[in-house]
C-alpha cells in the first residue's frame, strides 16, 4: 500500500504567480486577477494526453503530429508576485470565495487521479507538512477527501464544449495560432500560447464583454503600471497594456 502525508501550513508559497481557474472562477475574479487564456499542447505519448483532450481539443500540428491541448483560463500573474488576494501574513482574504483550483491544491485535476502522488511532495522552499501527524490524503493512486478534486474536475468538464468552439473558431480565425501552437509543442519547457482572455468572450455571445470589461480593465491597468521597467517581466507588461487597450472602449462603455 503506498499512501502520502500532506497539511497545509498556510506558509502562502504555493500562492505566487499565475494559477489556471475555470471560467466561472475567472469571471467572478475578474475584478482582482489579471486574467489570460494559456494555450498548452500535450504531446500523444504524454501521459495526460486522454485528458487533456476531453478538457480541451485535439488537432493535428503542421508536423502532422497529434497534439491535445489544454486552453485554461488563468491568473496571469508574474511568478515572483503573490496572489493579489493574499495577505501580509500570508493568508487568504477570500478563503471563503476562493477559486476550486485554490481549494483543491495541491491535487490537480488537469491530470488523471492516478498520477498525483508527485504533486505532493513540496517544492523547494515551501513548508507543507508531510510528517508522519499529517492526515493521508491519498492512497493507493486515490484521492481520499475528494470533494474538491471531484467538483473543481467536473467544472472542468462542463467547460469543455465551449471551450472547445472557442478553440476551432480562433483556429478557422486565424490560421497563424497553428503556427505557435506547433512551436510551443516542440519546446515543453515554454510550450505555451498566451492569449487575450477577451478572445473567448467574444467567441460566446452570451457572456457580457461590457461588465467584464469594466471589471478587469482596471486590473490590467495596474499589473500594467507594476511591471513597468522591468526588463524581466517586459514581455508580461506588454501582454496587459495590450489587453488593457482592447477592453478600454468596452470598459468606457
Amino acid at each position: 500500500m503506498v499512501e502520502q502525508r500532506f497539511g497545509c501550513t498556510a506558509c502562502g508559497k504555493c500562492c505566487y504567480g499565475r494559477v489556471p481557474l475555470t471560467v466561472d472562477d475567472a469571471l467572478a475574479h475578474a475584478g482582482r486577477f489579471p486574467l489570460a487564456m494559456v494555450w498548452t499542447p500535450v504531446r500523444q505519448a504524454s501521459r495526460s494526453f486522454d485528458l487533456t483532450g476531453r478538457l480541451g481539443i485535439t488537432l493535428k500540428l503542421r508536423d502532422r503530429k497529434t497534439a491535445a491541448v489544454l486552453i485554461a483560463p488563468t491568473a496571469y500573474i508574474p511568478p515572483t508576485f503573490p496572489c493579489p488576494a493574499l495577505s501580509p501574513d500570508n493568508l487568504c482574504t477570500i478563503h471563503e470565495h476562493k477559486p476550486l483550483r485554490c481549494r483543491t491544491m495541491p491535487f490537480y485535476p488537469y491530470r488523471e487521479e492516478r498520477d498525483q502522488l508527485d504533486l505532493l511532495i513540496p517544492r523547494k522552499g515551501w513548508v507543507c507538512d508531510v510528517s508522519e501527524t499529517a492526515p493521508v490524503v491519498y492512497r493507493d493512486k486515490e484521492v481520499l477527501d475528494r470533494a474538491d478534486f471531484d467538483a473543481e474536475r467536473a467544472a472542468l468538464l462542463a467547460q469543455a464544449p465551449a471551450l472547445r468552439t472557442y478553440a476551432e473558431a480562433l483556429l478557422n480565425q486565424d490560421a497563424t495560432l497553428l503556427d505557435h501552437l506547433t512551436r510551443a509543442a516542440r519546446n515543453p519547457a515554454a510550450g505555451h500560447v498566451i492569449l487575450n482572455f477577451s478572445s473567448f468572450l467574444r467567441a460566446n455571445r452570451h457572456y457580457d464583454l461590457v461588465s467584464f470589461a469594466k471589471s478587469q480593465h482596471p486590473v490590467l491597468i495596474e499589473f500594467e503600471r507594476r511591471t513597468a521597467g522591468e526588463a524581466s517581466l517586459a514581455e508580461r507588461n506588454k501582454y496587459y497594456k495590450c489587453w488593457a487597450g482592447e477592453l478600454e472602449w468596452f470598459a468606457n462603455r
